[in-house]
Order: structure tokens, then sequence, then C-alpha cells
């Protein structure tokens, strides 16, 4: 291989990891942004309207007793 092979083969990597680490910073960045609250339409919002109804229904279960 001549060197302009190995400096072509060279630039393919270094693309093809700095996509790959685009790709992951991403992915992470709007992931955690799901987990953030948004007013209403996060999953982190979604779990604490859950949270709140079983905390309910658990107060109407025990008053039944």
């Amino acid at each position: 291989m001549t060197a302009q092979d190995w400096a072509a083969l060279a630039v393919a990597i270094s693309t093809l990891i700095g996509s790959f680490a685009l790709m992951i910073r991403w992915m992470v960045h709007h992931y955690l942004q799901e987990l953030k609250q948004n007013g209403g339409s996060s999953i982190k919002d979604q779990v604490n309207r859950l949270e709140a109804r079983v905390d309910q229904i658990y107060i109407f279960l025990n008053n039944r007793d």
C-alpha cells in the first residue's frame, strides 16, 4: 500500500469513528431530555402522574376496610 492509500484508510476510519461518536451523543441527549419534566409530555411527567394515581388507589383501598 502506498502512503496515499494509508492516508485514505486513516481518513475513512476516523470519519466512521467520528460519525459513531456524534450518533451516540445525539441519542444520549434525546434520552436525557425524556427524563426532565417539560409540562406533561415527558416520560418523567407520565411516571409522576401514574404514581399519584396509584397513591390514590391505595388510599381508597385502605379506607374501604
